[in-house]
């Protein structure tokens, strides 16, 4: 009888041991974590977890984060001015998840993709995801954004809006339309691109113009990447061009 326990026993630890996850696991969790949020969520929450706006929450040290449901109902479905990313996948949003709450002096442990599956599954759809290729402004919206990139943005980011290098005798500043700005934001969302531009752009002055003002100004910037003008204006709702996702010309 008791060797027979100690069977059980044994047999007992090596399911726990297969289930935890080893090193090279959480490893890996983490890495892909870490790629995933510099892409999509450094612009707005900084590299070092530390917001690039009052607007933004911290996610350094945040005790929010403890909670795994909230993380996932916000990134699946965006709240405030953070916008979804519905297609991001359990495993990404589990990823995604484990690196906040385990980053920036945050300790709150991994997230599994069993858990993040069972909190979607109780979720509504975010909507209908688009591209930039849809149609997703309109040409009176542009025209004013025109006038609005020429005296806000130019000094920094060029007349043509293709950046300002380090060398030259201006402020530098990254492209905002075409080929290398279509590069930098293949995959991200117009929401998280008005986002970003309302409330960190100009750095002098940001947030100096209503949104309708910034929501034409990246009307602008899609038309001059060759993105082509529809009959709706582009929304100032985050949640809704979150939804609208930035794609190399097609």
């Amino acid at each position: 009888m008791k060797s027979m326990m100690k069977v059980m026993l044994a047999a007992l630890g090596m399911i726990c041991l297969s289930q935890a996850p080893t090193l090279a696991q959480t490893t890996g969790l983490m890495e892909e974590g870490q790629k995933l949020f510099n892409h999509n969520c450094a612009i707005c929450h900084g590299t070092d977890g530390r917001a690039k706006a009052t607007e933004f929450p911290n996610l350094a040290g945040s005790a929010s984060l403890e909670d795994v449901e909230a993380i996932v109902t916000n990134v699946h479905q965006g709240v405030a001015i953070m916008p979804p990313f519905p297609w991001f996948s359990d495993e990404e949003i589990a990823a995604l998840a484990s690196y906040v709450r385990n980053s920036f002096g945050n300790s709150y442990g991994q997230v599994s993709v069993e858990d993040v599956a069972a909190i979607r599954g109780n979720l509504e759809p975010a909507g209908t995801v688009r591209t930039i290729w849809d149609g997703v402004y309109t040409e009176a919206q542009a025209k004013q954004g025109q006038a609005l990139h020429s005296g806000a943005c130019a000094l920094c980011h060029g007349r043509r809006l293709d950046g300002v290098p380090e060398d030259r005798d201006m402020l530098p500043g990254p492209p905002l339309a075409r080929a290398k700005f279509l590069r930098n934001w293949d995959g991200r969302s117009v929401g998280a691109l008005f986002s970003y531009t309302r409330w960190t752009m100009p750095k002098s002055n940001p947030g100096f113009a209503s949104e309708e003002d910034y929501a034409a100004m990246v009307a602008y910037m899609l038309q001059l990447s060759g993105a082509p003008a529809g009959d709706t204006p582009l929304s100032t709702d985050p949640l809704e061009t979150g939804l609208i996702r930035i794609t190399p010309k097609q």
